[in-house]
């Protein structure tokens, strides 16, 4: 397969090294104005210099276009590339809001392509361990889940981004950024759908000092700005989310990106019938097991150590840690598989790679958090994925 990428900020880049790692054929990066596109080009040794997205659309020598712009760029862009023949990963949230995202996974559906958002979390090989555990009946039923995802990248009033503004990346942003991930990570590992939320959402600094030069996410930079113009904020630096599952588990998250220390922290602590499951996505080659009458265990990622199929998904031995750039590698060697499958007409591989439905899940329950917020009570998903 031939890729594209589209996005040159902190995302693009990465797809690029975990394709390359995947053993794809990455052709061109696009960014935002041609001299971007060749500086990045250059930078990442790729060797076709595209002058716009829809000269990768135009070519047909590219067969897979990869989504990594600013959210409100998603739905014209994914839509564009299926009318294409093109295959689409694209990052989350899928689209601006549930109508897009909908059409989407229509368009998706009545076309010969393969689609897929980048839900990564999912793939670190201990989160498949807990989807393989409560799969076989080890977890037991589940009674509650609770963590959720903080981040410390916007701490200050002086750090800014596109995501802050409502405009560039839709009205839910720690949410719709950080949040979505771990509703699909719980769902993922649970299949169990939300059926009803209850949000509670904080804007701690409705006004943030924008830099008037360019800002580059996780640029890792500590100094001040020079020169800055205020700017109104409308969406959340945090929030906390009470939800209902179908079957009658119950679950809490709390996502934030004003909590110091914290720079990538993904968690959950999901308490079963038979055994607890704890995970940290800053320690994430291990897991806690928790259990009532016998010893509590810490298992390590280990091919050695995991059951059923989790070992296919772990690239090195035990004591040999994996992390975040290797949940993009697996990530796409399960969509670049499922591609390969449609054009031999087989069936998809299982469990399969995050899908539009998937991205559509989410942003349903974006909405539905978001109406809870604003009407102060809790809000029920309708059986159709409409919130009601």
């Amino acid at each position: 397969m031939r890729a594209v990428v589209v996005g040159s900020g902190f995302i693009g880049p990465v797809h690029v090294e975990a394709l390359l790692r995947a053993g794809q054929d990455v052709l061109g990066i696009v960014a935002s104005s041609p001299q971007k596109t060749t500086q990045a080009c250059e930078a990442l040794g790729l060797r076709q210099v595209y002058d716009s997205y829809e000269a990768v659309l135009a070519d047909p020598h590219v067969d897979v276009v990869h989504i990594t712009t600013p959210n409100r760029l998603h739905y014209d862009m994914a839509k564009s590339a299926i009318a294409a023949g093109k295959h689409v990963m694209c990052e989350k949230p899928l689209a601006m809001d549930s109508r897009q995202s909908a059409e989407l996974v229509h368009l998706a559906e009545q076309s010969d392509v393969v689609t897929g958002v980048n839900y990564n979390i999912r793939y670190y090989p201990l989160c498949r361990e807990a989807e393989r555990r409560n799969a076989d009946g080890e977890l037991g039923n589940v009674h509650h889940v609770t963590g959720g995802y903080v981040q410390d990248w916007l701490f200050h009033p002086t750090d800014f981004n596109w995501r802050v503004l409502s405009s560039e990346g839709g009205p839910l942003r720690a949410v719709a950024d950080i949040g979505t991930h771990w509703l699909d990570l719980i769902h993922f590992i649970t299949k169990t759908p939300v059926r009803s939320v209850c949000a509670d959402l904080q804007t701690v600094y409705p006004v943030r000092r924008r830099p008037t030069g360019n800002v580059e996410t996780y640029s890792g930079s500590s100094s001040q700005p020079q020169s800055t113009q205020p700017i109104d904020i409308d969406t959340e630096d945090a929030g906390s989310i009470l939800v209902r599952f179908e079957g009658g588990a119950h679950g809490c998250m709390t996502v934030s990106q004003v909590t110091a220390g914290r720079k990538n922290c993904c968690r959950f602590e999901m308490a079963g019938s038979r055994q607890t499951l704890a995970w940290n996505s800053e320690s994430p080659n291990e897991m806690f097991v928790g259990h009532r009458d016998r010893p509590n265990e810490t298992l390590l990622r280990d091919p050695a150590l995991v059951g059923g199929s989790v070992s296919e998904g772990i690239s090195y031995p035990g004591g040999h840690n994996e992390g975040f750039p290797d949940t993009f590698k697996h990530c796409f060697i399960d969509f670049y598989r499922a591609i390969e499958a449609k054009q031999n007409g087989e069936a998809a591989p299982t469990p399969g790679h995050p899908s539009f439905a998937d991205g559509h899940r989410e942003v349903v329950l974006c909405e539905a958090i978001l109406k809870s917020h604003h009407e102060r009570r809790w809000i029920d998903i309708g059986e159709s994925g409409i919130p009601s």
